[in-house]
């Protein structure tokens, strides 16, 4: 069977995909590790509103120019505006293939559909369970790394962030990636433990901005808490693929999130919140829960482009660490 370079919009059951011999790739990685307002341009181009995220801006053209035989959208428990998206990208005559996760959060109802992705791919759910044997050996290492960052404070928040945003596909090749996660495990083991500085949460999908944790760590705060890419590397491991993505939080309810983030807000002594959002995202509406149940300072950015924090979010940060450190 030939090897297939597959996309997806965000996190599914990767496992499925690398049993069948292919090369996953997470189109938002490929987005921001390239010239990202290029991208966003060239969607423009094509007929994209100014007004539409720049995330699936960037996700169309980056599939585009990633040299895909195949898209994998997930059109439930995303964006909304998913669907389409994938229809702009088979206009290009790329195949795509859609991927849910129902929202009832049943086991039959997700087990159903890993098995038609299973099939989809010839994968038998033996070989999709070795093969996540596998990767949870690699998940095992990034929580040791999770836990180098809140526990021992030998791993910075910006560190945090980028390891687990990249265990959503893996960069393509596991084997490296553990190799190279072992190298930095194994020199963060040695080093000394960062200062004292403000405890933070980052709550919300990945930033956009390009020095957010910069900035947040030359005001003095660190981020001991990275929610959603903390669920890409699936920190709950289950032997079992269904229970696997039945407890990761993202696709499903703000208040699955909301448990998981008080357990967290507790475990790791946080101080206070930074909470993420995409221009014309519907999770903002989510954030307005999250701000009344969660008892912490509470800030909340939003952002539309890939580029550096402007002069109004950095004083907004300022702002927010003059009161609370």
């Amino acid at each position: 069977m030939k090897t297939k370079r597959i996309g997806f919009t965000t996190s599914l059951p990767v496992e499925v995909l690398y049993a069948a011999g292919h090369f996953p790739i997470d189109l938002n990685n490929i987005f921001l590790s390239q010239d990202s307002s290029a991208h966003i341009h060239k969607a423009e181009l094509k007929g994209f509103p100014r007004s539409l995220c720049s995330w699936i801006k960037g996700n169309f053209s980056s599939a585009l120019s990633s040299d895909l035989d195949e898209v994998i959208g997930i059109v439930q428990g995303d964006c909304s505006n998913s669907s389409s998206l994938l229809e702009m990208i088979a206009e290009e005559e790329i195949d795509i293939y859609r991927f849910s996760f129902p929202p009832q959060k049943e086991y039959a109802a997700l087990d159903a559909e890993i098995s038609r992705l299973e099939e989809h791919y010839g994968v038998s759910r033996k070989l999709t369970l070795e093969t996540k044997a596998w990767l949870d050996e690699i998940r095992r290492k990034l929580i040791e790394l999770d836990k180098l960052c809140y526990s021992d404070r030998k791993v910075s928040g910006r560190d945090n962030h980028l390891w687990l945003v990249n265990s959503s596909d893996f960069q393509g090749d596991p084997a490296r990636f553990e190799r190279e996660l072992d190298e930095f495990l194994y020199q963060a083991r040695a080093s000394k433990p960062l200062p004292t500085r403000l405890r933070l949460g980052y709550l919300g999908v990945p930033p956009i901005f390009r020095d957010l944790y910069d900035v947040i760590s030359e005001q003095g705060g660190d981020v001991l808490f990275n929610e959603v890419q903390r669920q890409f590397s699936m920190p709950h491991l289950k032997q079992d693929i269904v229970e696997q993505y039945l407890i990761y939080t993202y696709p499903y309810s703000v208040l699955d999130r909301l448990k998981d983030i008080k357990e967290q807000i507790q475990l790791r002594d946080l101080q206070a919140i930074v909470a993420y959002t995409q221009a014309f995202c519907h999770l903002q509406i989510d954030n307005l829960l999250l701000k009344k149940h969660i008892k912490l300072p509470f800030l909340n950015l939003e952002g539309e482009l890939p580029e550096k924090l402007d002069s109004r979010t950095i004083l907004r940060l300022e702002s927010f660490f003059e009161v609370h450190s």
